[in-house]
């Protein structure tokens, strides 16, 4: 759905001039997440649905060679911490504990991210996974039980040392939470007016 960004509500709602937000919008547009419409200003980007299909394609490759990247690098101390997480986001499952399933998994691809030492890459995956907010694969109803499978499968290949079964791993658990979201939003009817 579209929403008219109008300059001046924003510039009086947060109490500064138009200007910053002006910039702000700018901003915004170069990222694609506001578009500027002739007579109508700012409005709010639309979101397809192969717009997040190709976002969770995108996040998928990235995350794969990171993980790859990672696999001959990781030491004895990344891989305890790894299992930790691991450990941790199985308790917060039995205890039906989405957000700190979230952050437990959010952790878990942070330190794999860390260990493959490829900042610019990192950035790049940060850049497209922007997109999805936190606090949402708690609300979909397999994820729970997706992650701790996927997550055991990536830490055994981490451990093993095979980075491509490691890469080929994330990978998957990538594209099925993309798949998961994906079929939630469509449940919910967000491209359902708009035809995508």
């Amino acid at each position: 759905m579209r929403g008219s960004l109008r300059l001046e509500r924003r510039a009086l709602e947060f109490g500064i001039s138009v200007t910053p937000v002006r910039e702000a919008l700018k901003s915004l547009r170069s990222e694609g997440f506001v578009v500027l419409e002739p007579r109508r200003g700012f409005v709010v980007a639309p979101l397809s649905k192969r717009d997040v299909q190709d976002l969770f394609w995108v996040q998928a490759g990235i995350a794969a060679e990171l993980t790859a990247r990672a696999a001959p690098r990781i030491g004895a101390g990344t891989l305890g911490e790894l299992d930790g997480l691991h450990h941790a986001l199985e308790r917060a499952m039995a205890a039906r504990r989405p957000d700190l399933m979230e952050e437990y998994d959010h952790r878990f691809h942070r330190e794999i991210n860390r260990a493959a030492d490829s900042p610019k890459l990192t950035w790049s995956l940060a850049t497209a996974a922007r997109y999805v907010p936190r606090g949402l694969y708690g609300r979909l109803d397999d994820w729970p039980a997706l992650a701790v499978r996927d997550h055991a499968r990536v830490l055994a290949a981490l451990r093993d040392g095979d980075a491509r079964a490691a890469g080929t791993e994330m990978r998957g658990h990538v594209v099925r939470t993309g798949e998961l979201l994906t079929a939630h939003l469509e449940r919910r009817g967000m491209w359902r007016a708009a035809g995508h």
